[in-house]
């Protein structure tokens, strides 16, 4: 495929359409960097924010004027809207605010339905076109390439065309290279959708563009069948992000349009690095990354169901819509209590054990997995209890790094309100038994500080594993002591990460599973596979 250069534009409004969804709230620092990660991903243009109307978007663009945001693919874009009715455009403080911001491109945002022409700005739609003209040409004439997104576009086509086909022909007698039609209210289904997009390219022969909202969870699929229909210019959000239910969401637009549609939109290394950005950014926005999302979430390639692992097991390709490496993501098979033999000889494969060999431990492995996981247990997010448990069976596992005699967790709350917990271990480690005690914050903080100290002098690599993450979920319908609980345990050495579970009644207990299988699982790290 070739690059499609700029007969193509993929327009990213993160930080301004995206930085409406609530929850979300970017410093300007966090705005360069997101601009960094957009431009690095080669996005053709960056809508940086609203000069004028925000402060921090102001600042941004000053910043970024004075060299602290490089470029290499993407132009930065202000956005803002026309002169005010009965304002000369010289005149008006927004306009100038546009202008101020020194970007390469303008995007002007104007109505193009007659009733919000008529109620909203409270002008006729002779003035309303005057602004649009006047305001695209004042920026031309001052060396800016303007945009124009026709607000309510959709809405406004549907119930007076002749007004909304006005309005974009304004911007285009100004000068301006693309008229967007937006989907303001989200409301657009994709067959309607298109029609009308083909319906104003045939009348107009302008350059279209599309900015769908997903009020109707069709964001993603009206951009794609406005493309079909004639744009050549989308407007996307990373993840998705925006006000209500959010944008067209970057990086499946982007995806449907590489691998569905053959649409070269990015430079052609970029489509790997769709996975690693969106990730990025949602780390910035402080959002935790959307596990289903389409092509760049965790579970966008997790296959559950045996019958699909079966399938996979012959040919990967016949259960995944594309290869995953292309999008920079991962193929995963999750072991469950739908798992059958095939699950489990995939997810052998990656811990680097060959069940097809061992037929029996096969058959015993789906059997307690299934056993298991009728009580509570789950392993679809505890690999590492997984493998120990694999291992287990195919007696592959070495002597454990120590060995448990006893534990006791007391929790005093004193008169002050202050609340502390004491844990203390009795284990066996390198022949010696050990007793140590230590306090934590909770329960299984000092149940885990108590077995760090009776084991950190014995086990020399102890030092590097922490404890990055602790989830409990209680299980059953029932209420107080009866409740089963499972716990997950997520670990890291700094090289890597891995999880583990436990499930018990006793919420200590189940901690203490999941703790005990996390350092199992390291120890059995450090030595290689028998198998």
């Amino acid at each position: 495929m070739t690059p499609l250069g700029d007969s193509f534009h993929v327009f990213d409004t993160t930080l301004r359409d995206g930085a409406q969804r609530e929850g979300i709230s970017y410093s300007v620092n966090d705005k360069l960097a997101v601009a960094r990660l957009l431009d690095s991903l080669g996005v053709g243009f960056i809508e940086g924010g609203w000069p004028g109307a925000m402060p921090k978007d102001t600042e941004f663009f000053a910043r970024a004027a004075e060299g602290e945001l490089t470029l290499k693919h993407a132009q930065l874009v202000a956005f803002g809207s026309t002169r005010k009715a009965g304002v000369k455009v010289q005149e008006d403080a927004q306009v100038r605010a546009l202008l101020d911001a020194r970007t390469p491109v303008v995007t002007l945002v104007a109505k193009s339905d007659r009733r919000h022409i008529e109620r909203a700005l409270r002008t006729d739609v002779a003035e309303n076109c005057a602004m649009v003209r006047d305001t695209v040409r004042f920026l031309v004439d001052e060396g800016r390439r303007v945009f124009l997104d026709a607000e309510h576009f959709f809405d406004g086509f549907a119930f007076d065309p002749d007004t909304s086909l006005r309005v974009l022909e304004s911007a285009v007698e100004g000068g301006a290279d693309v008229v967007v039609l937006c989907d303001t209210n989200g409301g657009q289904l994709p067959l309607g959708l298109a029609e009308t997009v083909a319906d104003v390219v045939a009348r107009t022969g302008f350059r279209v563009g599309i900015h769908c909202q997903d009020d109707t969870s069709c964001a993603v699929a009206n951009t794609i069948a406005a493309v079909q229909a004639g744009a050549t210019h989308v407007q996307c959000t990373a993840n998705g992000y925006g006000e209500r239910a959010g944008n067209a969401d970057l990086f499946a637009v982007v995806g449907n349009l590489v691998t569905k549609l053959g649409l070269q939109v990015l430079p052609h290394e970029s489509l790997a690095e769709l996975t690693r950005v969106s990730h990025a950014l949602a780390e910035i926005a402080n959002i935790a990354p959307d596990t289903h999302q389409a092509y760049v979430g965790s579970s966008a390639f997790a296959h559950k169901a045996g019958l699909h692992a079966s399938a996979i097991k012959v040919d990967p390709e016949l259960y995944n819509h594309i290869d995953p490496d292309t999008v920079g993501n991962d193929m995963r098979v999750l072991v469950t209590e739908m798992a059958g033999r095939a699950s489990l000889e995939l997810k052998g494969r990656e811990f680097g054990i060959d069940l097809t060999r061992r037929p029996d431990a096969l058959t015993n492995v789906v059997r307690k997995v299934k056993e298991l996981e009728a009580g509570g247990w789950s392993f679809e997010a505890a690999d590492a209890s997984l493998e120990l448990l694999i291992k287990d069976e195919l007696s592959e596992l070495d002597a454990p790094p120590f060995v448990l005699e006893s534990y006791r967790v007391v929790l005093d709350h004193h008169q002050d309100g202050v609340i502390v917990s004491e844990a203390t271990v009795k284990v066996h480690v390198a022949g010696e038994r050990v007793i140590a005690t230590a306090e934590g914050n909770g329960p299984v903080h000092a149940l885990d500080a108590a077995l760090r100290k009776a084991l950190l002098p014995h086990l020399s690599w102890l030092d590097a594993v922490e404890l990055n993450d602790y989830k409990v979920r209680i299980l059953t319908d029932q209420h107080g002591t009866d409740a089963v609980t499972r716990v997950l345990v997520e670990s890291t050495d700094g090289e890597r990460e891995w999880t583990t579970v436990g499930v018990h009644g006793n919420i200590v207990e189940a901690s203490w599973l999941a703790l005990c299988d996390a350092l199992v699982h390291k120890a059995t790290r450090l030595t290689p596979s028998r198998g």
